[in-house]
């Protein structure tokens, strides 16, 4: 195995490691710089977790060489041979970085003229005679690249950093709005304290209200006699949310010789026993620039080396961008948006190592965390992963109204509880905390309800937002996916819910003459019957049923179902009325079957209960004149909420959609209809997830506690003004 002398503490440590070609050799780039790259150079970086989960990126300039791009490709190679083979590889162009990378920076990247070649090297000085001027893009991934020192550069979308060493001008154009203004103060701030060591003195400038001393340094020392100002450019072109969803699936065989890809299924989604361990696979997500090399445990020396090449050259076979994205995964470190082509993927219960790694720091210590109702208020990450404000007792009151004609008709209390697939329903829970009466608006909808009263529904939950002055929380739930906090409302019943007919007097459909309710309890511990079809693959060994056939009634019980179902069955067959025989998985009489319409195969593996998939953030802004989704890269804070846009939380099993006071009109429109888009185009196949709509300033610990050290009094202070208290 060949190991280079930078190796030796390569992984050691926790965090981010940089090395740039120079000479065909490893150099490191000192700290103080990392996230600055020379556009004609090409880098090798090394993430390490605690965990410890290694990602080796591969970056390449725009401008490096054949030969540094080759030799980046080898040292990767090596440093993934030297980690055992375990790390997931990135290979990473100038403009089209990966979200991962771009989350190690969370101040931006900075792209700088020239290279090794031209004799530039990365040395942390307080040099004062730098001159340079950077243009800066983006209001999530935030990039700034060195562009000509002249006044002809310029332009009044955006804004710019005119840097002469010991002072550092931020210019904002006429049009650029608050959120960009705020990011590019941070990329000043870290030129500050980074590259000079704090001794910079930053200041904001205006167009049009540049004081004469910045126009008479800048003429005398850099960018000549102000010019008129070019209007603003458009933003690169983003691809929309129901085209990154596309993959197909290949498999490689022999890498080493002639390499062979065979296609396997044409698009997504995939099922994860369709990766054999013996061979390598591509997955192919190249309308949204971005393949996947999965190298299976089993499969030989030769092809698993030449994963990354194999990338390559299937990116040329294609005819795809030379900018797209490949990521080289080993079995057990697949990444969150490989898993998310698979319908039915599962992590491996007892793997340690890589994998471990990937349920990200501050998951990992939210999963561990078991429901205990009396720590709700104080523990807003348990709040968060459990989904639950309270634990349904609070409750000042809770109100249900049917939608019937448009209108809203009040559902007698001694049916709460119990749902109809041929209805909408609103259901009011008020509560308090701290003093303070919150409310939560649910709008339910059933699989089978009218197309006018989902409008309906929609409408009549607007309104009654409005009448309460527009604090609420908004949640949408589809029938078959309520949120635990819904379920948590009836008071130590379940929350039973029909397949068909409707609440109505006299309304409800014939029921069928056979009838199977599955009952299954939440993370925290509150439990939902749900009428399924009465057919023996609806069976699983994690839950409890109640059956009922014309002459028979029955509860099963799955080998890994709780005593808290086995206790919800009681309420379902209080209500189906008649006594009930119990049977246990593995023991069943045989009319139980015949009342099923014989045996047939059903879920039998004990599920893991928590497949952790870390949460994402996106920003939904239509800034660039059509509404655009954008990913907040890394591990995201309170303050990547844009107050000027409509942002999108996904925590898996629901959607979050919180409304920044200032966004405009279209993006509080538009946005569900994205939220709506961004699941239905999941390639894993997930739909109809609750969608909360929260307003910025009434956040609840669901939403809070996925982000960490909230600060609920951050939005009485303006973003911009408290930055510029660090200028």
């Amino acid at each position: 195995m060949v190991s280079h002398k930078e190796f030796v503490g390569a992984g050691k440590q926790p965090g981010l490691q940089v090395w740039r070609i120079e000479n065909m050799d490893l150099k490191p780039v000192p700290k103080a710089l990392h996230g600055s790259f020379y556009t004609g150079d090409a880098y090798l970086l090394l993430f390490t977790t605690s965990a410890p989960s290694y990602n080796i990126h591969m970056w390449l300039g725009d401008e490096c060489s054949q030969d540094e791009s080759g030799a980046a490709a080898i040292f990767a190679t090596q440093l993934d041979d030297f980690l055992g083979g375990g790390p997931v590889q990135y290979r990473e162009v100038q403009n089209c970085e990966s979200n991962t990378l771009l989350g190690y920076f969370k101040s931006g990247i900075k792209y700088q003229k020239g290279g090794v070649a031209s004799g530039f090297q990365h040395v942390v000085t307080n040099d004062m005679n730098v001159k340079r001027l950077l243009h800066i893009k983006g209001r999530r991934a935030i990039r700034a690249t060195e562009v000509d020192m002249s006044w002809s550069s310029f332009n009044k979308g955006d804004c710019f950093i005119v840097d002469l060493g010991k002072d550092v001008y931020q210019w904002c154009g006429s049009e650029c709005n608050r959120f960009e203004r705020l990011k590019a103060s941070e990329v000043a701030i870290g030129i500050r304290d980074n590259e000079r060591n704090g001794r910079a003195k930053l200041h904001i400038v205006e167009e049009g209200d540049e004081p004469a001393a910045v126009i008479e340094v800048t003429h005398t020392r850099a960018l000549g006699p102000k010019t008129a100002i070019a209007p603003s450019t458009p933003d690169d072109e983003k691809v929309d949310t129901s085209n990154r969803k596309k993959g197909a699936l290949y498999m490689i065989s022999d890498a080493s010789g002639s390499m062979k890809v065979s296609a396997v299924a044409p698009s997504s989604p995939f099922k994860q026993a369709m990766l054999s361990p013996e061979e390598c696979y591509i997955l192919d997500n190249g309308v949204d620039k971005n393949i996947f090399v999965w190298k299976g445990p089993k499969a030989n020396m030769s092809e698993r080396k030449a994963a990354m090449s194999a990338g390559q050259q299937f990116i040329k076979d294609k005819g795809y961008s030379n900018k797209t994205q490949i990521q080289v995964l080993p079995a057990g470190a697949e990444t969150t948006l490989f898993k998310q082509f698979f319908s039915d993927w599962r992590d491996k219960d007892e793997t340690t190592g890589p994998s471990k790694g990937y349920a990200i720091g501050r998951i990992a210590k939210v999963e561990q965390v078991p429901f205990d109702a009396s720590s709700l208020h104080s523990n807003k990450a348990m709040a968060a992963h459990h989904g639950m404000v309270d634990d349904g007792k609070g409750k000042v009151q809770v109100r249900i109204w049917r939608v019937d004609n448009g209108e809203k008709v009040p559902v007698d209390p001694s049916s709460y509880g119990h749902f109809y697939g041929g209805d909408c329903y609103l259901i009011l829970y008020s509560y308090r905390v701290g003093g303070r009466e919150q409310h939560i608006i649910y709008t339910w909808q059933g699989l089978k309800c009218t197309q006018d009263e989902l409008a309906a529904s929609a409408f009549l939950t607007v309104k009654l937002d409005d009448s309460m002055g527009g604090a609420p929380v908004q949640v949408r739930v589809t029938q078959g996916q309520e949120p635990a906090h819904l379920m948590s409302l009836f008071q130590g019943k379940p929350m039973i819910i029909h397949s068909g007919g409707t609440s109505r007097k006299g309304g409800q459909s014939q029921a069928a003459s056979t009838r199977l309710f599955h009952i299954r309890q939440s993370s925290s511990r509150a439990t939902r019957a749900v009428e399924v079809e009465a057919s023996a693959s609806n069976l699983n060994t994690n839950d409890v049923f109640v059956l009922k056939s014309p002459n028979a009634l029955f509860v099963w019980r799955g080998v890994g179902a709780s005593d808290e179902e086995m206790e919800a069955a009681k309420h379902v067959v209080g209500y189906l009325g008649g006594t009930a025989s119990q049977v246990s998985e593995g023991k069943e009489p045989g009319d139980f079957w015949s009342a099923l319409g014989g045996k047939k195969e059903y879920q039998t593996s004990k599920s893991l209960q928590n497949v952790v998939s870390p949460p994402r953030l996106f920003g939904c802004s239509n800034k660039i004149g059509r509404l655009v989704v954008e990913e907040v890269p890394g591990d995201f804070t309170q303050s990547d909420l844009a107050t000027d846009d409509v942002m999108l939380l996904d925590t898996w099993d629901q959607i979050f959609l919180w409304v920044g006071n200032d966004a405009n009109a279209e993006e509080r429109t538009g946005a569900p209809k994205i939220a709506k888009e961004y699941v239905d185009s999941d390639p894993s196949g997930r739909r109809g997830l609750p969608i909360t709509t929260i307003k910025q300033g009434a956040e609840p610990p669901t939403f809070t506690g996925w982000f960490q050290a909230w600060d609920p009094k951050m939005w009485e202070t303006d973003p911009l003004d408290r930055i510029r208290a660090r200028f």
